[in-house]
């Protein structure tokens, strides 16, 4: 699952910057057409979580703690949430919003098959 953190986190991070000006653009054409959509701002919130979920991913990568699995699985499931749940005219969104979702899904799968301390571990540590 390390590799999977850090490829994860580089691509989140490298997609930030395409969702972000996808989303300004998706936002101004919205407020120009005045359609009262809201999937450029909905775009701009999931690149945020993007970037730090993306963030927390590469420099979690080697711990065997569930703290940063949890922190990746509540990351990613709230953009992937607000991506889906409001991407309107912007359908680019749902693409983000799968990746992120996929991203979720495999740190629930990393929280679950984590290294697990076995007695002799915890007893050679003290």
């Amino acid at each position: 699952m390390k590799i999977w953190r850090l490829i994860a986190g580089i691509f989140s991070m490298v997609l930030f910057v395409i969702v972000t000006f996808q989303s300004c653009a998706v936002g101004v054409a919205n407020t120009l057409s005045e359609n009262g959509e809201i999937s450029g701002s909905a775009g701009f919130v999931l690149a945020i979580l993007m970037l730090a979920g993306g963030i927390v991913s590469v420099v979690v990568r080697k711990s065997d703690k569930k703290g940063g699995s949890i922190a990746l699985i509540v990351l990613f499931g709230l953009a992937a949430l607000i991506g889906l749940t409001n991407y309107g005219t912007y359908s680019d969104l749902v693409v983000w919003s799968v990746w992120c979702l996929i991203n979720a899904c495999l740190a629930v799968i990393a929280l679950f098959t984590g290294k697990k301390k076995t007695s002799e571990e915890v007893t050679t540590l003290e």
